[in-house]
């Protein structure tokens, strides 16, 4: 009898532990949240009235918040610091609103994140320094705003980094050799921003990458050997820099299977470029230079 006393107990407790809602400190933080984004104006918002667990887009888990997930639901206002300490937050997409002001330093205490997306919002300043101290992050997409400043070397501190977006921004200075150190990147996409300099050829230590994107910046020099034939590339965009042109041996050391992104023949657009029918003859790193298009 003491046994199963003992054994109800346990299961009680449990119980509570796994329903109970959220510490009157992160409700506050949410609802600090929600004023600083005009909740009020929000596609689907929130009744503050009703459990935490009941609000769209937040997930709780053990009574924490693990993740805060409102992609495109016509967020506005700016993103408070106090977000920075929901401490078990491990998902935070915020993506394809109308967020302004400067990304908060207090998000890079968030040591739980593995998934952060702040793209296609209105965010200005840096990309916060301190953010390769978020050792757990898979996700990092902060593309289509206005950030600038250059890109923090520490970015090359995240091992888990799969998957890093920072296209349409005001991006400057050079491409950090840190980010070579990125092991699990599978992409990376940078179009489109005031990047210069050469590739570093740290990139070729990639092994996982799949898909660079790299065009329309101010890249200059020559492809890092190694690149072009890193084992799992597919996809490769370097339109509108200022790179030099590929020779015969560049060419003899793409995979097949790789497809690259150039401009055409009139210099304004690209297609996909497939040189698995590359024409040897061809004059190499000129607009003649014969190749079968594939579709997109």
């Amino acid at each position: 009898m003491q046994k199963l006393f003992y054994l109800v107990l346990v299961l009680t407790c449990t119980s509570a532990t796994l329903f109970a809602g959220v510490s009157k400190k992160e409700k506050e933080i949410l609802i600090d949240f929600y004023k600083s984004t005009q909740g009020e104006n929000w596609m689907v918002n929130w009744d503050l009235s009703k459990p935490v667990s009941t609000w769209n887009g937040v997930e709780v888990k053990n009574g924490k918040v693990v993740s805060l997930s409102l992609f495109n639901n016509n967020l506005g206002g700016t993103l408070p610091l106090s977000l920075g300490k929901l401490k078990h937050l491990e998902v935070l997409n915020l993506a394809f609103n109308h967020i302004g002001g400067t990304i908060p330093e207090s998000i890079t205490l968030l040591k739980e994140l593995k998934v952060l997306r702040l793209g296609k919002n209105h965010f200005t300043g840096t990309i916060p320094v301190a953010i390769g101290t978020l050792s757990n992050l898979e996700v990092l997409d902060l593309f289509d705003n206005t950030l600038s400043g250059e890109i923090p070397e520490g970015l090359g501190k995240l091992k888990k980094m799969k998957w890093l977006y920072l296209s349409n921004n005001e991006l400057r200075g050079s491409l950090p050799e840190e980010l070579g150190n990125m092991e699990s990147l599978e992409r990376l996409e940078l179009s489109d921003n005031h990047i210069k300099g050469g590739i570093p050829k740290d990139m070729a230590k990639l092994k996982n990458l799949n898909t660079l994107v790299l065009s329309e910046n101010e890249f200059s020099g020559r492809i890092p050997e190694g690149i072009l034939s890193l084992p799992q590339l597919a996809q490769l965009q370097l339109q509108r820099n200022f790179l030099d042109a590929f020779d015969l041996k560049d060419i003899n050391t793409m995979r097949e299977s790789l497809a690259i992104f150039d401009f055409d023949g009139n210099g304004q657009d690209f297609k996909k470029r497939d040189f698995r029918h590359f024409t040897p003859d061809a004059e190499i790193g000129t607009a003649d230079t014969k190749f079968e298009d594939v579709e997109d």
